[in-house]
C-alpha cells in the first residue's frame, strides 16, 4: 500500500513537471536533481512514460500544424464582410 502511494505521488509530482522538462524553458528550469529524479522515475514508470510520448506528439501536430500553407486572405475578408453584414443585420 505504502509503495502504491509513493508511486502515485511521484507520478503527481512528474506530471506537473514533464512539461517543463521536455521544453527545456530556461525561464522555468528544473534543477539538476530535479532532472535526474524525473529520469529515474520515467525510466521506471509505464504510465509516465506515455505522458511524455502523448506530449512529444501534441508538440508535434503543433509544429507540423504551423507549417502549413497558410488561409487564402481573399477568403478571410469574404467570411469578415459576411460576419459584418449578419452584425449589421443586413443580411438576415
Amino acid at each position: 500500500m505504502i509503495t502504491a502511494v509513493r508511486q502515485l505521488l511521484t507520478c503527481h509530482w512528474t506530471s506537473h513537471r514533464v512539461q517543463r522538462y521536455l521544453d527545456a524553458d530556461p525561464d522555468a528550469h528544473l534543477a539538476p536533481d530535479e532532472v535526474a529524479r524525473l529520469e529515474a522515475h520515467l525510466a521506471a514508470c509505464e504510465r509516465c512514460t506515455d505522458l511524455v510520448a502523448q506530449h512529444k506528439a501534441l508538440h508535434w501536430a503543433l509544429s507540423t500544424w504551423s507549417r502549413r500553407s497558410p488561409v487564402d486572405p481573399a477568403s478571410v475578408d469574404r467570411v469578415r464582410r459576411f460576419v459584418d453584414e449578419l452584425s449589421d443585420g443586413s443580411r438576415s
